[in-house]
Protein backbone atom coordinates (compact mmCIF):
# COMPACT_ATOMS: atom_id res chain seq x y z
CA UNK A 1 0.00 0.00 0.00
CA UNK A 2 1.37 3.23 -0.89
CA UNK A 3 1.35 6.65 1.01
CA UNK A 4 -1.42 7.84 -0.92
CA UNK A 5 -3.38 4.93 0.05
CA UNK A 6 -2.28 5.24 3.67
CA UNK A 7 -3.07 9.31 3.77
CA UNK A 8 -6.56 8.57 1.82
CA UNK A 9 -7.61 5.68 4.41
CA UNK A 10 -6.40 7.59 7.39
CA UNK A 11 -8.51 10.47 6.33
CA UNK A 12 -11.50 8.58 5.90
CA UNK A 13 -11.02 7.39 9.54
CA UNK A 14 -10.45 10.23 11.33
CA UNK A 15 -13.62 12.12 9.27
CA UNK A 16 -15.99 9.10 10.04
CA UNK A 17 -14.90 9.34 14.07
CA UNK A 18 -15.01 13.29 13.71
CA UNK A 19 -19.38 12.96 12.18
CA UNK A 20 -20.49 10.58 14.35
CA UNK A 21 -18.85 11.99 17.41
CA UNK A 22 -20.49 15.04 16.56
CA UNK A 23 -23.93 13.23 17.13
CA UNK A 24 -26.05 13.01 20.33
CA UNK A 25 -26.69 9.91 22.06
CA UNK A 26 -30.04 9.98 20.57
CA UNK A 27 -28.69 10.17 17.31
CA UNK A 28 -26.37 7.18 17.50
CA UNK A 29 -28.82 5.28 19.46
CA UNK A 30 -31.37 5.54 16.56
CA UNK A 31 -28.70 4.67 14.53
CA UNK A 32 -27.95 1.03 16.44
CA UNK A 33 -24.10 2.81 17.66
CA UNK A 34 -22.70 3.20 20.47
CA UNK A 35 -20.14 5.80 21.61
CA UNK A 36 -18.17 2.91 21.86
CA UNK A 37 -18.23 1.52 18.77
CA UNK A 38 -17.45 4.64 16.90
CA UNK A 39 -13.76 3.74 16.37
CA UNK A 40 -14.25 0.20 15.66
CA UNK A 41 -16.66 1.81 12.95
CA UNK A 42 -14.54 4.01 11.59
CA UNK A 43 -11.70 1.67 11.23
CA UNK A 44 -13.63 -1.00 9.17
CA UNK A 45 -14.59 1.63 6.77
CA UNK A 46 -11.81 3.06 6.31
CA UNK A 47 -10.41 -0.71 5.76
CA UNK A 48 -13.06 -0.84 3.29
CA UNK A 49 -11.66 1.82 0.84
Amino acid sequence: MGIRQTLKKWSAYQQTVRELAALDNRQLNDLGISRADITKIAREHARAL
